[in-house]
């Protein structure tokens, strides 16, 4: 008997139906499972037999045939043991109503006494199923919540291979159905943070920095001794950015679901990712990879904030692998038989000690390092990376009358109601302009149409040009950020005010920086 079903396999972000065809055939012993599936897929025949017998039902003695198509496309991982599970049950005559699991997109790892174990990447599954006009998912409890973020489509979560043959068995009644408020939670989780600015004693004008920063996405770099709060003010950057929309949330939440990283029973990503990545991680780790390709650290910042904690420490080679994606905003990943997307734009905050011993310009103490040693410890983030920074702030160590006042600081939440404002503008003057959201994202071309100077402020940065030997890689960078302060100031032009501001944030073009 030829028995259908649908599985799902995920390439990228994005999920292709697999039609599961099992056939019991008159003659032979060994099951099989054709279609190029990968040792996990193959390893589910033991899995399942022993399913079984738990339960009191048998692998068939005749031939069975497990065909998952398309054919030419390959399988991996456990998720597809409960659907060949079923097929098989079906096939053999062991499952009344077979004809009703074609109707289905079922998904989920078997253990030896049939628990149904989670899966990754169950909302882009889920996702493709409503696409395709499938009547339902049945999924994992773990990831029932994830799945049911997609309306019109009936998902149930299971915790054990007896409810979903019960569930067949009894004309498709038994399971409840999982029905989510996806905006209700969505917005209740928006504003739900533990950090808050409000909890930095001093720094305003670091506060400052990164307020601009948030306000037109620009790429920031911390440059400050040991203790002087560097990482303590990255953590707090989400906490100002914009909420995430709906749709820039459900690109987030599939990102982390094909990559594992959601939590059990969890919904929406509601609030912008916050990935700090090790100094010691490899390339593959950071933009993604693997034999079936999946997303890096940068993909899982997508829509947030990628922190890199003491830059120069990180391998060269990792952070040369970042130029492109930050360029274009997402990375492609090629293997012979296919090549898949992911999303990468996000903010790139980095921090850094100023040299080895870390108390260059400190106020009170003194450089230990030999001479030269600062240039060759800058040098180890090239100038490329450095870039395609926007703003470069000098973190000095908070005072002791600062750390003991008890006066109290501007919280998350007022700062984050200027950068929206200032987000709004930048929406309303890019209205036109097809992937570009802020003012980091300008091009040379429309930079000269936007950014426009009166004698004043022209004159002011040619001054700086000359005065500061400030490079020419500076230029661009520095109007963008003056554009950026503009728009929080309200203004409609670029004032010399709002020009020298964003001057003093490029700190590491000075040709004398390092002495």
């Amino acid at each position: 008997m030829l028995v259908k079903t649908s599985g799902s396999a995920v390439y990228g972000v994005e999920a292709i139906t697999i039609t599961i065809e099992v056939n019991s055939l008159a003659s032979g012993k060994e099951p099989m499972i054709v279609g190029l599936p990968d040792n996990a897929v193959k390893e589910s025949l033991h899995r399942i037999e022993s399913t079984f017998k738990t339960h009191g039902y048998h692998m068939p003695r005749n031939k069975v045939v497990v065909n998952m198509a398309p054919a030419d496309l390959r399988k991996s991982g456990t998720a597809f043991d409960l659907p060949i599970a079923l097929g098989i049950l079906a096939a053999s005559g062991q499952l009344a109503n077979p004809e009703a699991l074609s109707k289905y997109v079922i998904m989920g790892e078997l253990s030896l006494d049939g628990e149904v174990r989670p899966i990754k990447g169950a909302l882009p599954i889920a996702i493709q199923a409503r696409k395709e006009g499938l009547k339902g998912f049945i999924v994992p409890a773990a990831n029932a919540r994830e799945a049911g973020l997609v309306n019109n489509l009936e998902v149930y979560g299971v915790s054990h291979i007896k409810e979903v043959l019960d569930y067949f068995e009894n004309d498709e009644k038994g399971l409840t159905q999982t029905i989510i408020n996806t905006r209700e939670e969505f917005f209740n989780a928006q504003y739900d943070f533990e950090l808050d600015f409000a909890d930095v004693k001093g720094q305003e004008n670091i506060k400052r920095a990164l307020e601009i920063a948030a306000a037109g996405g620009h790429n920031a770099i911390l440059i400050g001794p040991p203790g002087a709060g560097k990482t303590m003010l990255a953590k707090r950057l989400p906490t100002i950015l914009p909420p995430l929309s709906l749709q820039e949330a459900l690109e987030t939440t599939k990102i982390h679901s094909v990559a594992g990283k959601l939590p059990e029973n969890a919904t929406l990503v509601a609030r912008r990712p916050f990935r700090s990545p090790h100094h010691t991680i490899s390339d593959v780790a950071l933009v993604g990879g693997g034999g079936i390709p999946q997303p890096g650290e940068i993909s899982l910042a997508h829509n947030g904030v990628l922190f890199l904690d003491e830059l120069p420490e990180f391998k060269r080679t990792v952070l040369e692998v970042m130029r492109q994606p930050m360029e274009e905003r997402r990375v492609t990943i090629s293997r012979a038989k296919i090549a898949v997307d992911f999303p990468a734009s996000f903010m790139l905050i980095a921090s850094m000690n100023p040299c080895p011993c870390g108390f260059y310009n400190h106020p009170d103490r003194e450089c230990t390092c030999p001479p030269g040693a600062v240039q060759k410890y800058l040098n180890k983030v090239s100038g490329p990376l450095l870039d395609r920074i926007d703003l470069h702030v000098e973190v000095t160590p908070v005072a002791f009358s600062e750390l003991t006042s008890s006066a109290r600081q501007e919280g998350s939440l007022s700062i984050r109601e200027r950068v929206i404002i200032a987000r709004d503008r930048q929406a309303e003057r890019f209205t036109q302009s097809e992937g570009v959201y802020c003012n980091a994202q300008m091009g040379s071309r429309m930079l000269k149409e936007i950014c426009v100077l009166n004698e004043a402020s022209s004159k002011l940065l040619k001054t700086a040009m000359e005065k500061l030997n400030l490079s020419a890689r500076a230029y661009d960078r520095i109007l963008k950020v003056a554009r950026t302060v503009a728009d929080l100031s309200a203004s409609a032009d670029i004032k010399a005010e709002h020009l020298a501001e964003a001057i003093q944030y490029r700190s590491l073009d000075r040709e004398n920086w390092a002495g």
